[in-house]
């Protein structure tokens, strides 16, 4: 009975860590690709970092991500914070000025 312990010890860690790393890789994928095919004159109407910064700083911790597979998960947690400050944040903002309603 005490062996079954660190065998679901080690299957309930590989299952979460892989669900942190699918999470993150469809967070930062998809902030990823929303950034790159905005207008970079919307980021500067917002008065946020430009849209090479966010794409360099999305990108890169994506590309990290992918290539450690999430086991440096500061940068993974980084990428994911990243990615959820533009979602959350810059992406509204982006999406009231391209519809015409605008937040002014």
């Amino acid at each position: 009975m005490a062996s079954s312990v660190p065998i679901f010890y080690d299957d309930a860690v590989f299952y979460v860590d892989m669900f942190v790393f699918l999470l993150s890789l469809v967070l930062q994928s998809v902030a990823l690709i929303h950034c790159l095919t905005q207008r970079g004159a919307g980021f500067q109407a917002l008065g946020t970092l430009p849209k090479g910064a966010w794409a360099a700083i999305i990108g890169v911790c994506l590309a990290i991500t992918v290539l450690t597979l999430g086991s440096l998960l500061i940068i993974s947690m980084i990428g994911v914070a990243a990615a959820l400050i533009y979602l959350l944040d810059v992406r509204p903002g982006l999406k009231d000025l391209t519809d015409g309603k605008g937040f002014w």
